[in-house]
């Protein structure tokens, strides 16, 4: 829903603003605003699109490389996801890069829920199937992944803490999922 600001500009309200919880193993937030782009490029325009950029956008199947506040996560062969947390040109920086490729701003699609402490996998898990120890999923690894009935891209950021980035209309479901998670993962501590 958009609100009136000074100068009665319209602007966003965060989907999740105000939403916080956990539980004595678990903590959950809603993540600063980030500005998100959808990038698919040929392999042999990755390192024009990387120097653009300012990120090597990495080739390698569920990794992540993090330089500055920027973020750029593997999702297919020829496919990422940039997160900049400083909301910096993403689009712009993509377009001069001067090759062939596919970008899309989608900030106003996602929003992110940070999920951290001793049960956060644990949490996660509630809802996922995917392996997330460390051996399997170490610090870095990032997959597009199913949580309960929706798509989310799941991004490890610490030994303990995870991004779950969600479709902002998805948000609520997948925080009181979360939610739900998290208690569960008390009762197991």
């Amino acid at each position: 829903m958009a609100e009136l600001g000074s100068h009665h500009l319209a602007t966003r309200t965060l989907p999740l603003a105000g939403h916080h919880g956990g539980s004595s193993v678990v903590r959950l937030e809603a993540a600063p605003p980030a500005a998100r782009l959808s990038l698919r490029a040929r392999a042999e325009d990755v390192a024009a699109l990387s120097a653009s950029l300012g990120i090597s956008l990495p080739v390698k199947p569920k990794t992540s490389v993090c330089v500055n506040g920027r973020t750029a996560l593997w999702l297919g062969p020829d496919e990422w996801l940039v997160i900049d947390e400083d909301h910096g040109g993403l689009l712009q920086a993509a377009t001069d890069s001067g090759v062939l490729h596919s970008a899309t701003d989608v900030s106003h699609r996602n929003t992110a829920i940070l999920v951290s402490g001793p049960g956060a996998a644990a949490a996660i898990n509630g809802g996922c199937p995917q392996d997330l120890s460390l051996a399997v999923f170490p610090v870095g690894a990032c997959s597009r992944t199913l949580f309960g009935k929706v798509e989310i891209v799941l991004l490890r950021t610490a030994e303990d803490a995870f991004r779950v980035e969600v479709w902002r209309s998805f948000s609520d479901y997948a925080f009181g999922l979360l939610a739900a998670g998290a208690q569960d993962a008390a009762l197991s501590a």
